[in-house]
């Protein structure tokens, strides 16, 4: 017979063992080389009105706002489809489903093609993946690696025996081809992202820019990519069949070919390309910058701001606010720090208007549970609420879909009406102390200025006006100016949503929202 004392000393022995076996199965030595961005080359067709938009405009950027999900998968198809040099793609989740399939594609298409392809992906939200990232990086042009990977042989058990290391991710969001042209902003590459997922719509907003800024996106991209935690696909010895590469080429040939209708064609046939092809609009000018946190950001204590440089800089420009700060982010977490910030813009006479999910259509509650905290704490100081009406549908899109909730995902900031912030920081503390975040600057009264019209006039057919009755109590009101609700509980949530607030609200997991 053991005794307690045997059973509890052999627990942490197995338990200890697998620490090690988890660690020890992530080849972070595997050999690699490092690499830069290939030149930008005039001779090529994006090369080439690169280098004239830059004689033409100097340092300032081209830029095209896309907010459908069509036009921003139509756009990454058509710019791989005249991708001769390179494709530079760096994302958080890359799912294996319809939008994963046609990217995928995209990318093999432009490597047979000659192009140099580098695909660049954080390991914890894209499971199941890597035969598929095996077979496509049997192609010579074609390079992946794993950001931060976690062991093949535990995976999620990597959060008990390694957390400290395996909680840190890499959040960064970037598509860059030829050294020419870029897309930012807050989608990863998935059905719901791209609005083809008929169950959730995730309103998303990213830019498409051009000019020297693209050349700060690629040395961001590089920095990642030689990161000591970028650990090429090869080293995980899947079991693949790399023949299969064939199969995956002549089967692109087919839709290629045959896409008289169907999504490819569609996306191709988005509003946005064919008014930019139509010269019915034209981008915005504006001068554009790059803030972006390095790995170095990983491999520090949590809640050190050393290295959190896309944040000290948000911060910086929120504090020289004069009038207005206009903030969207599908997670609101201020913490006390960011609250008592606030607070302090809020007490210059500077208005602060936060939109959010609701409760109902959050696609986290826990996070839910850490922005409600601070809810009334900082409607009595003055700041504006509006939360996402998860049943505000409204017409198909390109796609003749109506999803049956809509979620907030989109990450963008306007300050004074002169500069707006397109990226992927959430404003709670996984964003800023956790993981690694990006975005661009774009300084501009003209866009600034139509950017945040456009969206307060979006609001009211979208969102709950959120504010404190007479009696100090919540109340959210809708009001479209055809119909008006005021309700005095998270409008259209379960009474489980609500009873997961409550019970979140309990444990001491804020720090990790």
């Amino acid at each position: 017979m053991f005794s307690a004392a045997d059973a509890c000393r052999r627990a942490l022995l197995a338990l200890t063992l697998l620490a090690a076996a988890g660690c020890a199965s992530v080849p972070f030595d595997y050999p690699k080389q490092s690499s830069v961005a290939v030149p930008r080359d005039a001779a090529t067709p994006l090369g080439e009105q690169a280098a004239g938009w830059e004689a033409q405009h100097g340092s300032k950027a081209a830029l095209v706002g896309m907010s459908s999900g069509v036009d921003a998968l139509g756009a990454r198809l058509r710019l791989l489809e005249v991708a001769q040099k390179s494709v530079d793609a760096q994302y958080f989740i890359i799912k294996k489903d319809r939008a994963g399939a046609l990217f995928a594609g995209g990318l093999l298409a432009a490597a047979d093609r000659g192009a140099q392809v580098r695909l660049l992906v954080d390991d914890v939200f894209s499971p199941g993946v890597d035969e598929a990232f095996t077979i496509l990086a049997a192609h010579p042009n074609i390079e992946i690696r794993i950001f931060n990977p976690l062991s093949r042989s535990f995976r999620y058990l990597s959060y008990l025996t390694d957390f400290k290391r395996a909680n840190r991710r890499m959040h960064n969001k970037s598509f860059t081809v030829d050294n020419s042209m870029s897309i930012v902003g807050g989608r990863n590459i998935g059905e719901e992202y791209f609005e083809l997922n008929p169950a959730v719509k995730f309103d998303d907003y990213e830019v498409l820019v051009m000019g020297e800024v693209v050349g700060q996106i690629s040395d961001g991209f590089d920095v990642f990519w030689n990161s000591e935690l970028a650990v090429p696909i090869e080293a995980f010895e899947n079991r693949a069949d790399v023949s299969r590469l064939d199969d995956w080429r002549e089967q692109i040939r087919e839709v290629q070919q045959e896409q008289q209708t169907g999504l490819y064609a569609t996306a191709l046939n988005s509003s946005l390309l064919r008014d930019l092809r139509s010269g019915k609009i034209k981008p915005a000018v504006a001068e554009t910058s790059l803030y972006t946190d390095t790995p170095d950001k990983l491999s520090t204590d949590v809640g050190n701001i050393d290295h959190a440089i896309l944040v000290q800089e948000m911060v910086r420009r929120m504090r020289a606010a004069e009038k207005e700060i206009v903030i969207v982010t599908p997670y609101y977490i201020p913490q006390q720090a960011g609250a008592e910030l606030i607070e302090e813009i809020l007490a210059k006479g500077v208005r602060v208007v936060v939109v959010t999910n609701s409760l109902a259509s959050t696609n986290h509650v826990a996070v839910h549970s850490g922005y409600a905290r601070y809810r009334k704490r900082l409607l009595r100081a003055g700041a504006e609420f509006y939360e996402i009406r998860a049943d505000a549908i409204g017409e198909e899109n390109d796609w003749g879909k109506q999803p049956e909730q809509i979620t907030l995902h989109s990450k963008a900031t306007t300050i004074d009406r002169d500069t707006v912030f397109i990226g992927s920081l959430n404003f709670d503390p996984r964003s800023i102390f956790i993981n690694s975040e990006m975005g661009l600057f774009i300084d501009s009264e003209e866009i600034g200025s139509r950017f945040t019209e456009e969206l307060g006039r979006g609001l009211a057919p979208v969102t709950w006006k959120v504010e404190l009755d007479e009696n100090d109590k919540l109340r959210w009101t809708f009001d479209d100016g055809n119909e008006r609700l005021v309700v005095h509980k998270e409008p259209g949530a379960s009474w489980w949503r609500r009873f997961q607030v409550g019970f979140y609200r309990l444990l001491p997991i804020e720090s990790q929202l």
